[in-house]
Order: C-alpha cells, then structure tokens, then sequence
C-alpha cells in the first residue's frame, strides 16, 4: 500500500480526535486552525474517506474516525515503544551477548559472574556455549563470541585478556586411596600413579599444561584413561580406574566417592581468564566489562 500521508497527518488527527476541538488541538501541535485543516483534509483525502463530523458548533468522530482513532492509538504506543527499545539498545540496556565457557570457569567462577550481571541487567540475553580452550582462540580471533572463559595466560593479536580466577589445581583420589589421609601432595610424590584426563579434544590446553608440570616434577605420566567430561572424570577415578588433577572448584561438587588433595606448589596453579576481540565491543557487551571490573572480578 503506497499510503500518501505521514506521521504529520496522524499525530494531527490524534490531536483532534481525543479533544474534539479544533483550536485546543492546534494550540497542542504548536500550529495554527488553518494549519491544522489542512492536515486533516489531506489525511482524509489520501484515506478516502470522512473522519471527522464538523459543524460550527462541534466536532465528532465518524464511525471510519472511530475505528481508525483506535488503530492510530495503538500503532504511535508501538512506534514509542520502538523509539524507547531503540534508545535502550544504543546504550546497551537491551542487547545480546555470546559467552563460551570450558569446564573449569563453569563448575568455578562463571555461573556468579553471570548471576550477578543478569540482576544489574535483566534486559540483555546471554547465549551459552560449551567450547574447549583452545576452540575459543579461533572463535574470538573470528568475533564469533563476545566473550570467551578459558585457560590462561593468553596471548592472542587483537584478543583482551583480564584474569577472572586463579586456582590452586587438586588431586582426585578415590577415597580408599593410600595417600587419600594426606593433607596435601606434592607432584613428585604421583610419578608412580595412573591418570585419568580430559580427551585431547577437549581438554588439549589443560593436559599441555598438566604435562609440564610432571615434567618438571622428573616424570611422564602413565594416562590409562580419558573422559570428555568433568562428571567422566570424577566417575572414573570413583570407581578405582586412577587419578586426575582438577581445580579446586571441584570441591563443590558434594560427591562422597571421590577424595581431593590440595597440590603444593605456586606452579601448581591454574587461571581462568575472560578473553575477547578489542575489534568490536557491542554497548551491551561493554556494559558486561564494566560489571566485572566494578565486581573486582578481573584483577
């Protein structure tokens, strides 16, 4: 429909209709009668029919006046609410932002970072996405997330890196363990153990880390099995299989089969940092900054 009037022409009609007075709906409109005529009989025209009953004594509504003062009512709250929703996502207040996240931030310091910002900004929408570390390199190099929890340190052309959490890593025994009554372990003290790991696939950065640190300690570990997941991993070693090393955000994990350890040792450590492409920050996704900075969540 190639409609020949425009908001002009509606605002004027709203004017007159809610008033039923031509010179009070003018003095509204900051225009004159005469100008105000005009816009009515131009509405009118382009419409093609008759809105208003005008004599010199009173001004009605038709019945086409009447049904088309409703749909005029209804179409300017949508076009205000338009104007408001495009206001708020200019500032950020109404927007989308993409968060991937690996085992460790989610089972550790992510789900409060999250809690947190959704109460200060319940209008913006956090998609959630499971991706390795070293996946999340690749997607943030290529802008496809707005934020990556990873392993760190990280050191990426273009990428922003700020630490979220340092851990101290543990030991997961099964609760018969021998060394299961020890109040802390030292590397070494592990050469003799079986391991079980993350799969290469989803947990490359951790094991290339982890393999360092046995290295360092003069050993190379005896890996007899690989999980996927955390829950894998922790059933694994529940149920006599071997060991594993973790963080330490395990322990809230309430699991009565399973013993942890602390590892001594400041190498032995692990940081989750949120990382993301200084290319492009939406105002939504920067409003996620401050908030961690505010939280003194990044340090």
């Amino acid at each position: 429909m190639n409609l020949r009037f425009d908001l002009r022409h509606v605002r004027a009609f709203i004017a007159v209709a809610e008033s039923l007075h031509f010179k009070k709906a003018a003095d509204s409109l900051f225009i004159t009668q005469p100008a105000l005529s005009r816009l009515i009989k131009g509405l009118e025209e382009a419409i093609g029919v008759e809105l208003l009953s005008r004599t010199t004594r009173q001004v009605t509504l038709t019945e086409a006046g009447r049904l088309f003062l409703a749909e005029c009512q209804d179409a300017f709250r949508l076009f205000e609410r338009g104007v408001h929703l495009a206001q708020c996502a200019s500032q950020g207040d109404i927007g989308h932002i993409s968060v991937a996240y690996n085992d460790f931030s989610i089972n550790g310091v992510l789900p409060e970072i999250l809690e947190q910002f959704k109460e200060k900004h319940p209008n913006i929408s956090i998609e959630l996405s499971h991706m390795p570390s070293h996946e999340q390199h690749k997607a943030l190099q290529d802008c496809r997330i707005d934020v990556g929890f990873l392993i760190g340190p990280l050191n990426l052309p273009g990428i922003e890196t700020h630490s979220s959490a340092v851990e101290r890593l543990v030991v997961i025994l099964p609760t018969r363990h021998p060394l299961s009554h020890k109040k802390s372990l030292r590397m070494e003290e592990l050469k003799d153990e079986k391991f079980i790991l993350g799969a290469e696939s989803s947990w490359k950065e951790f094991r290339t880390s982890f393999f360092r640190s046995c290295q360092k300690a003069g050993f190379t570990p005896n890996i007899v099995q690989e999980a996927s997941t955390s829950t894998g991993i922790f059933g694994l070693v529940a149920a006599n299989m071997g060991i594993s090393i973790y963080s330490e955000c395990v322990k809230k994990f309430k699991r009565e089969d399973i013993h942890i350890i602390p590892l001594t040792g400041d190498e032995n450590q692990i940081e989750t940092v949120a990382a993301w492409n200084s290319s492009y920050i939406s105002p939504s996704f920067a409003h996620f900054i401050k908030h961690l900075q505010e939280e003194q969540l990044i340090v």
